[in-house]
């Protein structure tokens, strides 16, 4: 195996022009509790976007370039979605994951608690999976040998599915409860009406007018179309008891506008703010009416671990709009910039025969 790799190298903050494309970047190393994995396919997420541009913005300046975590150290290979095979492993980890199909959880937890958060993430205060080759830490390597599903479909999980089912845990939702979906047509979006569904609630989405019908297939009741004048009211006519949950990715305006459909003591979790980041906000609709608003970033390893069932099982059924090689990674950027896309983007690094 050679010592070098092709890889996209994020230098500096910008636009799609500053990953540059290395054909001789030098190949990880497991360390080692590690397993290398020779990537097969790694999808695109609003993560990557955001930590290229810088644009998470800092506590005292929103408007400063930074990571998601503040300071972000260059150069990196960014991309948390990874599906590969296990080629060689380190010194403390035993060989039965060599030659096997995994999927990678890219969290960086904290502690060992079974329930901790996550602290970084693969793509971004660790390399990711823009490459041919990944070092990732054994645990994080979970085998789906057996899956029915393939390895474009297997790179759609880790972060929009992850995402999605740790929003719908830390909201509680359950069978038989009304959730409403906001920005129902991206990969997050779209995980989190067929996991709502999957757990029997009654699902109801927000999305543009022209993806209504693939955000119906695969789970929603109702959809709704963002820029109808009568949105809210027609929100309100179909949940004559109130929302108990709204799981949203979108932010800005909406959270104000859409806060008095929940009903007393339901649920608002968060885990985006794809239309905007800083909001006026009426605070009497949040403890007038005992409404919790519940932050979510990514998963926990319990939750990760819920996901890879499903995935064993193909229980899941992610959407590939569109596959890119490496090579086209700004390509795939652009595309997935443009918003016109259902489901994932998936980049599938070539790998010499």
């Amino acid at each position: 195996m050679t010592h070098t790799m092709t890889a996209a190298v994020l230098t500096k903050f910008g636009g799609p022009e500053v990953l540059e494309l290395h054909h001789e970047w030098p190949r990880p190393q497991p360390l080692d509790d590690q397993v290398l994995v020779r990537v097969t396919a790694a999808a695109v997420n609003n993560t990557d976007i955001w930590t290229r541009q810088g644009a998470y913005g800092l506590p005292e300046d929103p408007a400063a370039q930074a990571g998601w975590l503040g300071s972000f150290d260059f150069p990196r290979i960014q991309g948390g979605d990874i599906t590969g095979v296990v080629v060689e492993v380190g010194r403390n980890v035993t060989g039965e994951l060599i030659g096997r199909r995994v999927l990678v959880d890219p969290a960086l937890y904290g502690s060992e608690d079974e329930n901790a958060s996550p602290v970084g993430y693969l793509g971004s205060e660790a390399d990711g999976g823009f490459a041919q080759y990944v070092a990732v830490d054994a645990s994080h390597a979970h085998d789906v040998q057996e899956s029915p599903m393939s390895d474009e479909q297997l790179a759609c999980l880790p972060v929009a599915f992850g995402t999605a089912i740790g929003m719908l845990e830390r909201a509680h939702v359950q069978g038989g409860e009304t959730v409403l979906v906001t920005g129902a047509s991206g990969g997050v979006g779209l995980a989190l009406v067929q996991l709502a569904a999957a757990r029997g609630a009654r699902v109801l989405a927000i999305t543009s007018g022209s993806k209504g019908t693939a955000v119906l297939a695969n789970g929603a009741t109702q959809v709704f179309n963002r820029d109808a004048p009568d949105m809210l009211a027609e929100i309100a006519a179909a949940a004559p008891a109130g929302l108990d949950v709204v799981a949203d990715i979108a932010g800005g305006p909406g959270l104000s506008a859409l806060m008095p459909l929940l009903r007393d003591n339901g649920r608002w979790v968060i885990a985006g703010a794809v239309a905007g980041p800083v909001i006026e906000f009426d605070l009497r609709r949040l403890y007038l009416h005992n409404v919790q608003l519940i932050g979510s970033s990514m998963h926990t390893r319990v939750h990760f671990r819920r996901l890879v069932e499903l995935a064993r099982a193909g229980d899941v059924r992610p959407q590939v709009s569109s596959t890119f090689a490496l090579t086209e990674i700004a390509d795939a950027q652009r595309e997935f910039s443009a918003r016109r896309h259902i489901g994932k983007i998936v980049i599938l690094p070539t790998h010499p025969s």
